[in-house]
């Protein structure tokens, strides 16, 4: 019994060690222009439609008048591999009963596949997706044992102003994910538009940092303020394991192109 609270002590300074440590100062290298090349190539749109397949859309070049008329949706990032990619929950109105796709960058082009929802968190707002294709352009994590200071230099990847958006600033510090097992969020200084939900947070190395979320204004009078935006870390290690056990789940998915829908 004496050892069990004994190594019960060492957990819990240990754990107080790692969470009242002082963050590093911020890194001072900001965003530039190879760091926004790899989020073009990585950029990523969901759709959320009635419709059974985006095909004259595309081959179209995305012309407005062939937009499918009850579409929803929002941005996404690649996250592996093999297909996953990560979004906001919020972004999946209206789903089971529509039809998800995902259009992504494979190098200079565009492509689309119809995607299986994997698994979704309301209180988290995000979602974790899957597409039966090969996705080599996709982001790593930043590393889930280091620290993120408040003061990092950050872009966003959404669809709607992320090439527009400028270099920003990380405003939360975000430490070791540690003992922290939920889904943490943090704050920018890059207002977002409808559309730039669920697409990446990059920083100055083109890796992920989160998913957009949300954007808040101050409203004093009629003009709106921009104040910042916020956006949702998953504990990467568990994100991780939700991936392993889909791919164990459905492993002839792993066949791509033999069950493209």
């Amino acid at each position: 019994m004496e050892k069990l609270r004994w190594w019960s002590l060492v957990v819990l300074f240990g754990w107080l060690a790692q969470a009242c440590s002082v963050a590093p100062a911020p890194d001072e290298l900001v965003p530039g222009r190879m760091t926004r090349m790899m989020v073009a190539e990585r950029v990523s749109a969901v759709v959320v439609t009635d419709q059974e397949n985006l095909d004259q859309w595309i081959k179209r070049n995305f012309v407005a008048s062939n937009t499918p008329s009850d579409a929803d949706g929002g941005s996404a990032a690649p996250i592996t591999g093999d297909g996953y990619f990560l979004t906001a929950d919020h972004v999946l109105s209206g789903y089971p009963s529509r039809n998800v796709f995902i259009i992504y960058g494979q190098g200079g082009r565009f492509t689309h596949a119809k995607a299986r929802v994997v698994w979704r968190s309301e209180s988290s707002d995000l979602a974790l997706l899957h597409i039966p294709e090969k996705t080599p352009f996709f982001y790593e994590w930043t590393k889930p044992d280091g620290w993120l200071p408040s003061g990092n230099g950050v872009i966003h990847g959404g669809i709607s102003t992320g090439f527009n958006a400028g270099t920003g600033k990380l405003c939360t510090a975000l430490g070791p994910e540690g003992a922290f097992t939920g889904t943490r969020k943090f704050k920018i200084d890059l207002p977002l538009q409808p559309g730039d939900s669920g697409g990446p947070v990059v920083d100055a190395y083109g890796r992920l940092v989160g998913i957009n979320s949300a954007v808040e204004f101050l409203v004093p009078m009629e003009t709106a303020l921009f104040i910042d935006s916020e956006g949702n870390r998953p504990n990467v290690r568990l994100l991780d394991s939700l991936i392993r056990a889909d791919r164990l789940k459905n492993h002839d998915e792993s066949k791509f192109g033999e069950a493209r829908r």
